[in-house]
């Protein structure tokens, strides 16, 4: 009995040694692994599938505790993922490749927003009717060192310039300015607020889209890491949750409103803002890991031939392969 009882201790010590292993080594799997965004601005609808990937778990589901940061300053984000504060943060395109030819360590890390929503922005009651009518008019930006290369590409075929146009810096009042008259049209301001700001005001509008007059198409939100320092294994696993958030949003649009409108009831729900989430709904990027250096490339390429750059940096050395 005392040699069955010794046979059994040796048997149970180790099982017991390895079970207790294998719990330690589930629990620390279990852990979720933290991970840090800053937006590019106060949350809107722009940042649909981030916020509904939060609210119904997706983010959790794929091991991520994911803390939501707004910038007190927008020009703090790449800033901080430069400096490797942040994690992951949202910015645009043709910022993201400024700043990859001004030499920081920034690298594209997946699509949110997949198509410009920025353009020129008129009253329907203008005389302007096309872009060749805007010759001699008065522009209100809220933007600089830019619009000279967009302003000339729209206005190339209709033999002027943007020296032909009057540019003025109306800050972040391009509704009231359009609608008091101070402007004849602004640009700087996306198709999916400002029309839709324009409209409760009992003031109807029009786009000249910029994709459709010139412009290369390009990514008007994309996510950014820090090219030297970054996790691929938790931007794929946070990739697939926004992915999953943009779905149900494309399947439930009405659903996944109340969802991102309850989130922050205080400062969602508004009219504003529930007429630009449906119409921010088609401009989310249904695959946002995909990349696109060709596109990419292109969109450089028209910085360069604008001056907007000296040197074009190569997609492929700055977008992660995801």
């Amino acid at each position: 009995m005392k040699k069955f009882i010794c046979l059994l201790a040796m048997v149970c010590v180790p099982l017991m040694s390895m079970t207790s292993a294998v719990q330690a080594k589930e629990s620390v799997k279990k852990s979720p692994k933290e991970l840090s965004l800053m937006l590019e601005w106060f949350i809107n609808p722009d940042h649909g599938p981030i916020i509904i990937a939060q609210e119904n778990g997706y983010f959790k589901d794929q091991g991520l505790d994911v803390t939501i940061q707004e910038p007190a300053d927008p020009n703090l984000p790449p800033k901080l993922v430069a400096a490797g504060d942040v994690d992951l943060a949202v910015y645009y395109q043709p910022s993201l490749t400024h700043g990859v030819a001004a030499g920081l360590p920034l690298a594209w890390a997946g699509t949110l927003v997949a198509t410009p929503l920025d353009g020129i922005i008129v009253l329907d009651e203008s005389p302007i009717k096309s872009l060749k009518d805007m010759k001699g008019k008065t522009i209100g930006t809220n933007i600089n060192g830019t619009e000279a290369a967009v302003l000339d590409t729209l206005f190339k075929p209709y033999g002027f310039t943007s020296e032909d146009v009057k540019l003025v810096n109306v800050g972040w009042n391009m509704s009231s300015s359009l609608m008091s008259g101070r402007v004849d049209a602004t640009m700087g301001a996306y198709r999916n607020f400002e029309l839709n700001q324009l409209a409760i005001e009992d003031h109807k509008a029009r786009m000249f889209f910029y994709e459709e007059n010139g412009i290369p198409p390009y990514d008007e939100l994309i996510f950014i890491a820090n090219k030297k320092k970054h996790d691929k294994k938790a931007i794929r696993k946070f990739l697939r949750a926004i992915e999953l958030g943009t779905q149900f949003i494309v399947n439930n649009p009405q659903k996944a409103w109340e969802i991102f409108r309850d989130s922050s009831p205080k400062k969602l729900d508004n009219d504003l803002n529930k007429r630009a989430w449906f119409d921010t709904v088609s401009r989310f990027a249904l695959r946002p890991a995909a990349k696109d250096t060709g596109r990419y490339n292109r969109y450089a390429a028209f910085l360069k031939e604008t001056g907007q750059l000296k040197k074009v940096p190569e997609a492929k050395t700055y977008m992660l392969d995801l």
